[in-house]
């Protein structure tokens, strides 16, 4: 007798999965986010007397605090394994499925560096009217103690959030959400949605930021079905918003 060892995936069990994906990574992280911002909305002083502080030190012991920090970032990494693994179980190779190879460095780099530069310098001037405006909260982008290893710790903290975010919300998301026969523009409202809505802890105006940044993004990876100019574009965001904010004089970062 010989015993059926698969089956067909259907439509109903493709989105239970991308739902439990979803619910063990950004998803999770946009649930909290909601209750950050109604709890900074509800306390006193509003919203534009609060503080989003990233990259926060764990442990007042150096040591035991690098080793909490080194854990975070790689376990925070784990979502994409799963998701990797989940997608190989579809037609070809999911490293190609995704475009997170490196059968293209230098395009990838310039490309990468490109959409940084287009994000980046509008989303400072955001962030600033955001900021007189008073939707967003007083942004902390690292509070590290000063120490030889905080650097390289934020580096290692800027490229896990690019590879999460753009492997789980672009890669992963838009193609269980093609193959759940979705439209284009049903598809990208939802991942520029949902990055918009795991950084809404920061206020409105990085809230309205994401958004378009992840419709930009999402917009690239259906013209290109590749995730690795995401991720150099947002590690270089990041890199540029953590480690810049330890290093320019604090006199400079009032406006955030």
């Amino acid at each position: 007798m010989t015993v059926e060892l698969t089956r067909p995936v259907s439509r109903r069990m493709l989105g239970t999965e991308t739902l439990l994906v979803l619910g063990l990574s950004l998803g999770q992280s946009a649930v909290y986010a909601t209750v950050s911002i109604i709890a900074k909305l509800t306390a006193e002083g509003g919203l534009s007397r609060q503080t989003a502080a990233l990259n926060t030190s764990a442990s007042a012991r150096p040591y035991l605090d690098l080793t909490y920090q080194l854990l975070g970032i790689v376990f925070a990494l784990l979502p994409v394994l799963l998701a990797v693994h989940l997608l190989a179980r579809d037609p070809g190779d999911p490293a190609r499925t995704l475009g997170v190879d490196f059968r293209r460095p230098g395009p990838d780099l310039a490309q990468g560096a490109g959409l940084a530069a287009l994000i980046g310098l509008p989303g400072l001037a955001l962030f600033w009217a955001a900021a007189q405006l008073g939707i967003n909260a007083t942004l902390v982008p690292a509070a590290l103690p000063d120490l030889w290893w905080a650097v390289p710790v934020l580096i290692l903290a800027a490229f896990q959030n690019s590879i999460l975010e753009e492997v789980i919300v672009v890669g992963y998301l838009m193609t269980r959400l093609r193959q759940l026969q979705w439209r284009v523009g049903a598809i990208i409202a939802t991942s520029a949605l949902l990055r918009a809505s795991y950084h809404l802890y920061q206020g409105f105006g990085a809230f309205i930021g994401n958004a378009v940044m992840g419709v930009v993004f999402s917009y690239f990876y259906l013209r290109t079905r590749r995730v690795m100019p995401l991720i150099v574009a947002h590690a270089l965001l990041d890199i540029v918003a953590f480690v810049g904010y330890t290093l320019v004089p604090d006199s400079w970062l009032t406006w955030l």
